[in-house]
């Protein structure tokens, strides 16, 4: 498989500039219900704990294969089984995103919570069936270089609802600003319109049992699979942490503004993660999947300290932009071959549960750690917080290491 990155690819090629294209869609969502929400929150002096337990909103990622089956089953009456789907939840999600920037958090938090959670839900729906979508129309030889153009949409789309949404309310307001973000998920109907349909044509399941049982059976069948599944929960647990009240923590414990942390992540962290993406892809070719996965999942755990240091610091803008920048670096190199990761592990017979179900597993740290990480910096504050979310990359990396052969096994069976 040529998992080297070039760019004629993603200009020339109607498959990988749909993962491009699809990967933009995905993304722009998620930080409206994620850590843009918990800003806006944040910047109203909302209790931290409240913060905490909003991050619940983003369980149905977590959860999202269980309906998986259902987007498998049945076929909208327009644009097929993959691009119907996906053009349903984007409309969906660009009149949620519209509702939840009508509301007051302050007078109405339930109503946000609930928005924020219906918001989640759809963007999940939607990535179950962009993740079916892009592994039924990438080919073998294109999938790093596919996954290498899905994660720079991604990242792309998460900036601009992220830094950019942070930016832009400072002058016409976090209403008004959602509105926009609305209007430009709209957009990405328009994109989806322009994708191309799969080249192999695929008879969806007759029954929800052939779509759930026979998938479920394969993948948990597999010689070794219990310990694939649990480096897929583990890997990324130390990032999750860290990540999990980030904003929160600029915001209210070192006590930049959120125009000051929208600044530095237009400034630093959009060449860091763009920069992360391009070398994840291409290290991916040159590395191996293996050492690859080991080699990032030991930078994201060792740029958690940079947060230490910057809680320890205190109110230094250059500490936050180099904490910020090479933290987002090292995840979006994990990022990028994680994916391929996941997509190595599935079987092209049921790509879309198998993906579902993984991904799922790989969000269960993120879904899960938001009121845990708010109770556990109320205890110990934020310095050794971070330092704790380093130690806890460990589990996922020792048995990275100890499964190296199976790992390097799936690059080859793919």
């Amino acid at each position: 498989m040529n998992a080297r990155l070039r760019l004629a690819d993603i200009a020339g090629n109607g498959r990988v500039a749909a993962a491009l294209t699809l990967g933009f869609a995905s993304g722009l969502p998620f930080n409206l219900s994620q850590s843009t929400l918990q800003a806006w929150l944040a910047s109203l002096n909302v209790d931290l704990k409240t913060i905490g337990w909003l991050t619940l909103v983003g369980v149905p990622y977590t959860f999202k294969f269980m309906w998986a089956p259902l987007l498998d089953r049945f076929v909208p009456p327009f644009l097929g089984r993959r691009r119907g789907w996906i053009v349903l939840c984007q409309v969906a999600i660009a009149l949620a995103i519209a509702g939840l920037g009508l509301q007051a958090p302050a007078e109405a938090i339930y109503a946000i919570a609930t928005l924020a959670l219906l918001l989640s839900f759809l963007s999940a729906s939607q990535d179950v069936v962009i993740d079916a979508y892009r592994t039924d129309t990438l080919r073998p030889a294109e999938r790093g270089v596919g996954s290498t153009a899905a994660q720079l949409g991604w990242r792309l789309a998460t900036l601009l609802s992220g830094a950019f949404a942070l930016i832009l309310q400072h002058y016409i307001g976090w209403r008004q600003t959602y509105l926009l973000m609305a209007l430009l998920m709209g957009v990405t109907v328009v994109l989806t319109l322009r994708a191309p349909e799969p080249e192999r044509r695929v008879v969806p399941p007759r029954t929800l049992r052939a779509a759930v049982v026979e998938p479920l059976a394969e993948l948990m069948l597999r010689p070794g699979a219990i310990a694939l599944i649990a480096l897929v929960v583990l890997y990324k647990l130390g990032d999750a942490a860290a990540l999990s009240l980030s904003t929160a923590f600029l915001i209210q414990g070192v006590g930049f503004t959120a125009v000051e942390v929208g600044f530095a992540a237009k400034t630093t962290t959009i060449a860091a993660i763009l920069l992360g993406t391009v070398i994840g892809g291409l290290a991916y070719g040159r590395l191996g999947l293996y050492r690859s996965l080991l080699v990032f999942g030991i930078l994201q755990a060792a740029t958690n300290l940079l947060y230490s240091w910057l809680a320890l610091s205190g109110r230094d803008l250059l500490v936050m932009i180099t904490a910020v920048g090479f933290d987002n670096l090292a995840g979006a190199m994990g990022a990028t071959v994680f994916g391929a990761f996941l997509m190595a592990q599935c079987d092209a017979r049921f790509s879309a549960f198998q993906f579902a179900v993984l991904s799922a597993l790989s969000a269960l740290a993120r879904s899960f750690i938001g009121p845990v990480a708010a109770y556990v910096v109320g205890r110990i504050g934020w310095p050794p917080f971070f330092v704790l979310t380093f130690l806890s990359a460990a589990p996922g990396l020792l048995l990275l290491w100890r499964l190296r052969t199976r790992v390097a096994a799936l690059e080859v069976a793919a």
